[in-house]
């Protein structure tokens, strides 16, 4: 009897490494394994404290504390180590890896970085910065919702393959992210001012502050608002804005240049009422993603093949069971098969829901 060829593999990466599972990189992590980007996810740190801590979380579904010749087997790498850990990692990694893995970062610096897998002749390397983070560093504030509407820039080189581009622009769109592309010099620039720059207006203004008992009794709400990135990590922030010094530089001067303007219109009111406009101006455009006004969602991921009323049976099985759905969101639909979000009342409906499907044959992936 002639059997049927077997069904291609929807999953788009088969092992992928995380280097680096931290905030960031947990985050990248959990979304490879809640969206069904990936069969395995390896969490690779040479802290074995959060090796554990992630593998516990649930995070990734192995850990490794060193590269090696397992290496070969991933087909996805992204280097998520600190700042001034990014090309150490890169060079220990480059030994082992695949030709033909996809290798990606998320640092907040990309001239560097850039730089230095060329010169390892990693050449399916595409250097990125999702536009995410939070004040809480680690892996237990890891969360996968962290990545979701981010604007995630990419930063090919000259010598990046397009197939390489294209498999790095479905990674970002499969986590939830919009990939931006753009040359690693025009990202370091934009940055620089968007992100160092604020960071180092923040200092400044803290400084002032401890040095004046008096200001800190009157530091309220919006003093605490406008420097708020002064809470990060400051290793990690030190290391962030050296390795962005160049671009850094050019942008202190045009602040400069902008404070000097300031201080002459406090002469010229009606000037400076104009550039009070134009502020208010500029700040009620800036997008804003209101996660935190979003209610707690308690979501299980389903894996469904491609063929006739999938997500009815779906639906239909959970609610002849009492489950109430109050959410479903299809991330990807292939060929082959793809996924679906439902969005469940308590967790107590994940697992429920997570049985039944589970008992109907579908493949299922709970999500905080």
């Amino acid at each position: 009897m002639t059997m049927p060829p077997a069904a291609p593999d929807s999953t788009p990466f088969g092992t992928a490494v995380v280097a680096g599972v931290g905030l960031i990189g947990g985050s990248v992590a959990l979304g490879l394994r809640q969206r069904l980007l990936a069969k395995k996810v390896v969490g690779l740190d040479s802290s074995m404290d959060v090796l554990r801590e992630a593998e516990a979380l649930g995070v990734v579904d192995e850990v490794r504390a060193s590269a090696g010749e397992w290496l070969r087997e991933a087909d996805l790498v992204v280097l998520a180590a600190p700042m001034r850990a990014l090309a150490p990692l890169a060079r220990d990694l480059a030994p082992f890896l695949n030709p033909g893995a996809l290798v990606t970062d998320v640092g907040s610096v990309k001239a560097g970085i850039a730089a230095e897998m060329e010169r390892l002749g990693v050449r399916s390397f595409v250097a990125g910065h999702p536009m995410a983070g939070s004040e809480r560093g680690g892996v237990t504030h890891a969360r996968a919702a962290l990545l979701e509407n981010a604007v995630w820039v990419l930063t090919p080189g000259d010598h990046t393959p397009l197939t390489a581009l294209s498999r790095a622009r479905a990674l970002v769109e499969g986590l939830g992210a919009a990939p931006v592309v753009m040359p690693p010099d025009a990202h370091d620039a934009l940055v620089a001012t968007i992100s160092h720059l604020p960071y180092l207006a923040s200092l400044a203004l803290t400084h002032m502050v401890a040095r004046d008992e008096r200001l800190s009794l009157l530091a309220a709400g919006g003093f605490r608002d406008l420097t708020r990135v002064a809470s990060g990590d400051p290793r990690m922030s030190r290391d962030m804005v050296v390795e962005n010094r160049a671009a850094l530089r050019e942008a202190l001067s045009r602040f400069r240049r902008q404070l000097d303007r300031l201080e002459a219109d406090l002469d010229d009111p009606e000037e400076l009422l104009l550039c009070a406009q134009e502020g208010k101006r500029t700040r009620d455009s800036l997008p804003v993603v209101r996660r935190s006004l979003l209610p707690q969602r308690h979501d299980l991921v389903v894996a469904v093949p491609d063929k006739p009323n999938q997500i009815g049976a779906v639906t239909q099985a959970l609610g002849a069971a009492g489950v109430n759905i109050k959410d479903i969101e299809v991330l990807a639909i292939r060929e082959d098969g793809g996924a679906i979000r439902l969005g469940l009342e308590s967790p107590e409906d994940v697992a429920r829901a997570a049985g039944i499907l589970t008992g109907a044959g579908f493949e299922v992936r709970g999500r905080g």
